[in-house]
C-alpha cells in the first residue's frame, strides 16, 4: 500500500533512509552527517511544506518518496525491496501528483539510480561538480517532463535564458570597469591570447567544443566593447 505520511511515520521514514544510504556505498557518498543528526532531521520534517508518501509491505514501511514545489527530493527503499517494483510504483505515484513534470538530483556515480530514473522516462539536463551539494560529489540534475514535454523543456529555456540575461549585463559591467585600467582600452585592446584561454577554459568546464565556444566568446567581447565605446554600458 502506498498512501501519505504522517508525523507518527517520520522515524520509520528516517530508518528506511538510513538503510538505503548505507547499502548504496560506494555508488552514492555516505552521508556527512550522524544517524542521530539525520533521524532528527527528517524527524521534524514539516509535512505542510513537503508532501511525504510512503509504500508499505504487511504495515512496515519499505519505501518513500518526498517532494517539495517541483521537486521530488527522495525517492528511498529498504535494499530487500529493490527490484519488487515498488520503487516503479512511487515514481508512477509522483508523476501522477505532479502531472507538469518534476526534476531531481542524483549522484553521478550512482549509476542504478540514473538507468531507474531514464527507464521510467525521466532525462538528464544538469551536470555539476557538486560543489553545492554537502557531499561535494558530482550530481546530475534529471527530470520527468510531465504530460506537455515541450511546454516543459521550453519553461526550462526560459529559465536558462533568464540566467544567461543577467550573466551577460555582469560581463558587460565587468568589461566596461576594466577598460580605464588597461594600456589600451576599447576594440583596440583586445587581447587574442586571452580569449583564446577564456574559450580553452570553459571547454574543460563544459566539455563543449572550443571552436563553438571561441565564436561565442568573440561576440560577446565585440558587443560588450561595443556597448562600452557607445556609453550603453558605463564605467561604474
Amino acid at each position: 500500500m502506498i498512501r501519505p505520511a504522517g508525523h507518527a511515520d517520520l522515524q520509520a521514514i528516517a530508518e528506511v533512509y538510513l538503510e538505503a544510504r548505507q547499502a548504496a556505498v560506494p555508488a552514492m557518498p555516505p552521508p556527512v552527517h550522524t544517524v542521530e543528526e539525520i533521524r532528527a532531521h527528517i524527524g521534524g520534517w514539516d509535512l505542510t511544506a513537503k508532501q511525504v508518501w510512503l509504500a508499505e509491505v504487511a504495515a512496515d514501511v519499505v519505501g518513500f518518496a518526498a517532494l517539495s514545489a517541483d521537486w521530488l527530493d527522495d525517492l528511498y527503499l529498504r535494499p530487500e525491496y529493490a527490484g519488487q517494483g515498488i520503487g516503479s510504483a512511487i515514481l508512477d505515484l509522483v508523476k501522477a501528483q505532479r502531472p507538469a513534470g518534476f526534476s531531481l538530483w542524483v549522484f553521478e556515480s550512482n549509476e542504478p539510480a540514473r538507468r531507474f530514473y531514464r527507464r521510467h522516462g525521466l532525462i538528464e539536463l544538469d551536470h555539476t561538480d557538486g560543489h553545492d551539494n554537502e557531499e561535494h560529489a558530482p550530481d546530475v540534475r534529471m527530470a520527468w517532463p510531465g504530460h506537455d514535454p515541450l511546454g516543459f523543456m521550453r519553461a526550462q529555456i526560459d529559465d536558462v535564458d533568464t540566467d544567461l540575461a543577467h550573466v551577460l549585463a555582469r560581463r558587460f559591467a565587468l568589461t566596461a570597469a576594466i577598460q580605464p585600467l588597461k594600456p589600451i582600452s576599447g576594440h583596440a585592446g583586445r587581447d587574442p591570447a586571452r580569449e583564446r584561454e577564456i574559450a580553452l577554459r570553459m571547454a574543460h568546464l563544459t566539455g563543449l567544443p572550443v571552436e563553438g565556444l571561441q565564436q561565442i566568446v568573440h561576440a560577446v567581447i565585440v558587443e560588450s566593447l561595443t556597448a562600452y565605446e557607445t556609453g550603453h554600458v558605463r564605467n561604474t
